[in-house]
């Protein structure tokens, strides 16, 4: 077992802080700020998005080529990213800058000033971005099956929102927005760096207690009345492409490793997950097919995806069935058990060796569901799932009652390009 090093604190104020100390020459920094899409009102739709785009257009303090040229004149490398459940800064410098990219973060979510021009050219660049995802249909068709299963709720809406919600936004809206969610009791400053704890406390609490926004209220309502669905949608596409999937566990619920463990083996990255082996190697019907996992706070998602020559779609959807029933009726052996353990336990280790990648999930388990597991606990978690925990994982959560189908179907057969 390894002697990881976990510290955690918190600041009056709320802010939360992990530092992972190491002696390494780049440091890793993120702010996570506990709000994105799912926070929107339906008129919203996209602005955490569009903030995230923003924060980098200028401050009271710095013109926007100062903002991005803080970091990069030491080497750095600055991004940012949103989710349905939260926004996040993060840097990678060289250690003594540490201080320089928790200042700038506290700057770019303090002191934004959102220029009107700004505004109006960010607002092409995501219209584009979104156009571009339109452009591949296995992105898109992710995105349309979230809306429709989780149906009238904000978490099922795109994470980039529409070309008409993005046109609409204003200043205003954007400092509305800010004005609710952007406390220091709704972030997590982590570090991974050559520091005490102490001495992030200390640059914590220089450029992130005089806040000038008040703490508000923070709801967020939950998913409820999913109905399963069958949806075709006829489209200009070669190939044909189609999701199954259904609600699944939250990030706290007691199966959810199992869930995680089983997803892995039937469908995860590598080549010889069972999806792989059947669909792929043994038939030969897709040269893509996966299937994933997506916890939140509150609700979850399983899906299945492949993409496949016209014509041949329901076959393949009858080889998964089989292959989803076979999950639901016949336990792993012991040996396939544990080759399933070891995989995933592997494949999680090796990308725990990267600081950011560590502290990038610490800090998104603090955010969300309170409290940290360590890849110790992680493996051993693992480690502990029996062959009932997955067989009542699989009764669950792939139900054929309770299973959701999206196609994209091709209106014209597949033609070869020369």
């Amino acid at each position: 077992m390894n002697d990881e090093v976990i510290w955690q604190s918190e600041l009056p104020n709320g802010l939360k802080i992990l530092l992972l100390p190491n002696r390494l020459p780049v440091a890793h920094v993120a702010l996570y700020l506990n709000a994105g899409s799912r926070d929107e009102t339906l008129a919203e739709n996209g602005i955490a998005h569009f903030i995230e785009h923003t924060l980098f257009k200028g401050t009271t303090h710095r013109k926007s080529f100062h903002v991005l040229n803080r970091l990069e004149s030491v080497g750095g490398d600055l991004n940012a990213y949103t989710s349905k459940e939260e926004t996040c800064l993060y840097a990678a410098v060289m250690q003594p800058y540490i201080g320089r990219a928790v200042e700038l973060f506290a700057d770019v979510i303090f002191n934004s000033v959102f220029p009107e021009n700004e505004l109006e050219k960010e607002k092409q660049v995501i219209t584009d971005e979104i156009d571009s995802y339109r452009d591949n249909p296995s992105e898109q068709i992710m995105d349309d099956f979230e809306e429709n299963l989780f149906s009238g709720h904000p978490i099922g809406r795109n994470i980039l929102g529409t070309k008409s919600s993005v046109r609409k936004f204003k200043r205003t809206d954007v400092k509305n927005f800010i004005r609710r969610h952007y406390h220091p009791s709704r972030m997590l400053l982590a570090v991974s760096g050559n520091l005490s704890l102490p001495k992030v406390e200390n640059l914590a609490q220089r450029f992130f207690s005089d806040t000038p926004f008040p703490a508000a209220e923070f709801l967020r309502p939950a998913f409820s009345d999913y109905n399963p669905f069958n949806k075709v949608i006829r489209r200009n596409h070669y190939q044909n492409h189609c999701v199954i999937g259904n609600l699944a566990y939250d990030m706290k619920h007691q199966r959810r490793t199992a869930l995680a463990l089983l997803n892995n083996y039937f469908g995860g990255s590598a080549m010889t997950s069972r999806l792989n082996l059947v669909v792929r190697e043994k038939y030969g019907l897709t040269y893509n097919i996966e299937s994933g996992y997506q916890a939140y706070t509150d609700t979850g998602l399983f899906w299945i995806y492949f993409g496949t020559e016209n014509g041949l779609h329901y076959k393949t959807l009858d080889i998964i069935e089989k292959e989803l029933a076979r999950l639901r009726e016949r336990p792993l052996g012991p040996l396939q058990l544990l080759q399933a353990k070891r995989q995933f336990q592997g494949q999680i280790a090796i990308a725990a060796e990267s600081n950011a990648n560590r502290l990038m999930a610490y800090g998104k388990q603090w955010l969300h569901a309170g409290s940290i597991e360590s890849l110790d606990n992680t493996l051993a978690l693992i480690e502990n799932v029996k062959q009932d925990d997955m067989i009542e994982a699989a009764l669950e959560i792939t139900n054929p009652l309770a299973m959701s189908t999206l196609i994209f179907e091709a209106k014209q057969k597949g033609k070869s390009i020369k």
